[in-house]
């Protein structure tokens, strides 16, 4: 069955056809958005907005030339400022880890 054969009125008996949500599936068992990956979060927020993922990912891009570019033109320089960047990374990690581990 294609798309083009479903019916759009509501009222098809055929199982195949989507209809309403089971009574299996209550709001509890739904996760909350504070329980998802940054993978699951960032798809759910590309998802309700496609035109800003789009632009997220557009940004990204923009942002990997540059990076590029800098290091082809100033090698020592984007060496510098990426061992620093790795170190802020690195302490952003171990407090973060910290933070979780005294909220529990």
């Amino acid at each position: 069955m294609t798309d083009t054969d479903r019916s759009v009125d509501g009222e098809s008996t055929d199982p195949g056809d989507s209809g309403p949500l089971s009574d299996d599936v209550g709001p509890e068992d739904v996760p909350e958005f504070g329980d998802l990956s940054i993978p699951q979060r960032a798809f759910v927020a590309a998802a309700q907005n496609p035109s800003r993922g789009l632009l997220v990912v557009g940004l990204f891009a923009f942002a990997l030339a540059f990076y590029a570019a800098f290091w082809l033109s100033f090698p020592r320089a984007a060496g510098l400022l990426s061992a620093l960047a790795l170190i802020v990374a690195a302490v952003a990690a171990v407090v973060y880890w910290l933070l979780d581990r005294v909220s529990r």
